[in-house]
């Protein structure tokens, strides 16, 4: 199933093979540098134009996932095609998840199970709070007609790739090899009992990631100077027309543009990146400008598939 990389061409009564550059993708570029890529901005909210909650931090030839909402696969496939090929659905092995809302795990049968048909042949290590163990447990038994036809069946498949390899998260380093080391950054989301951060260390850059959080002193001692903030935001003044039902519920499990000016003053990150947005009919150069009243650092409002430094 893996696109087909030559092709036999017919001529003049002989056969000629043809490299099909043009389709096969680039080998990983070791020396490209640390990327960001944004798989995801949205929210609950069904926005065409923002699939769910993900992020993928590029280094070597590793993409290192953050999140897996609604869309990860399909997006990782347009980077991948936009040339950056550690994001094929077969490189994709590793995520970090910050907590069990389903924006930011509905994505998980899709992620484990996609990448298995379009060949990972590694089981999909996937460290996250507790209770990610046993909504993997859950996901593989409500698959299972599904995996038992295909190992079983005459459709071509790998033995391995259907498994999954759960991690519980504790503050503190929990993932390191020669190219990045990955910290759990406990975080404030109203009563979630466990949600995390994660801060991304690399040769060249360092990464903090916020999840879903209210403002957190956790996140801003964190980033301390870090090369890239990427953080949740919701509007100040489309918060000032919702009903108080939901102001108290954003007041509790999110943090406003006012608020994240404030934070990341004291963070200071070289770039400041929103993401997991919440509008209520703003736009991004509104929110960019709301957040701007009160934080003189750059910053930019995060978009689909985009790759920082571009």
């Amino acid at each position: 199933m893996r696109s087909v990389r030559a092709f036999i061409v017919l001529i003049a009564g002989g056969l000629c093979c043809l490299s099909a550059t043009a389709e096969a993708p680039e080998p990983p570029r070791a020396d490209a540098g640390t990327r960001l890529v944004l798989l995801g901005t949205g929210t609950p909210n069904a926005d065409p134009r923002r699939m769910g909650p993900a992020v993928a931090v590029v280094v070597g030839e590793q993409a290192y996932l953050v999140d897996m909402g609604p869309g990860i696969v399909r997006r990782a496939a347009e980077g991948a095609e936009q040339g950056i090929p550690q994001l094929r659905p077969d490189n994709l092995d590793k995520v970090f998840v910050t907590h069990l809302h389903s924006d930011h795990t509905a994505g998980f049968a899709d992620l484990l199970l996609t990448t298995w048909v379009l060949e990972r042949e590694r089981p999909l290590q996937v460290y996250g709070p507790t209770g990610i163990d046993e909504m993997a447990g859950h996901l593989r038994a409500a698959y299972r007609q599904d995996i038992e036809l295909r190992l079983k069946g005459f459709e071509p498949i790998n033995t391995e790739g259907h498994k999954v390899d759960t991690h519980i998260l504790a503050a503190g380093v929990v993932y390191r090899d020669e190219q990045v080391t990955v910290e759990a950054i406990p975080v404030r989301h109203g009563n979630w009992k466990e949600a995390w951060g994660f801060k991304f260390t690399t040769p060249d850059k360092s990464i903090v990631i916020s999840g879903d959080a209210a403002p957190s002193e956790s996140l801003v001692k964190a980033c301390n100077g870090c090369d890239i903030l990427v953080h949740e935001v919701y509007s100040d003044s489309g918060f000032a027309r919702r009903e108080p039902v939901w102001q108290k519920y954003h007041s509790s499990f999110h943090t406003s543009a006012s608020e994240l000016a404030e934070l990341a003053t004291r963070a200071k990150p070289k770039l400041l990146v929103l993401y997991h947005q919440l509008f209520w009919g703003t736009s991004d150069a509104d929110l960019v400008r709301e957040v701007e009243k009160n934080y003189s650092g750059k910053v930019v409002s995060g978009r689909d598939l985009q790759v920082i430094p571009e």
